[in-house]
């Protein structure tokens, strides 16, 4: 589907595991750059980081 998003920028809270992560993993298929908030880096986003344009921010 293309929402054409691609260049946009869009902040993700609650990015490391379930419906966050999932919204971050399509977000980053339509070519849209990802600030991505949690308490901690999930294994599963540290590797989406090494594939796509994702900035992690730590808070709580």
């Amino acid at each position: 589907m293309d929402l054409e998003l691609t260049g946009k920028v869009a902040v993700v809270t609650g990015a490391s595991k379930g419906i966050g992560l999932a919204i971050t993993e399509a977000f980053l298929r339509e070519g849209v750059r990802v600030v991505a908030g949690s308490r901690s880096e999930s294994l599963e986003l540290a590797a989406l980081r090494e594939t796509y344009d994702v900035a992690f921010v730590a808070g709580d």
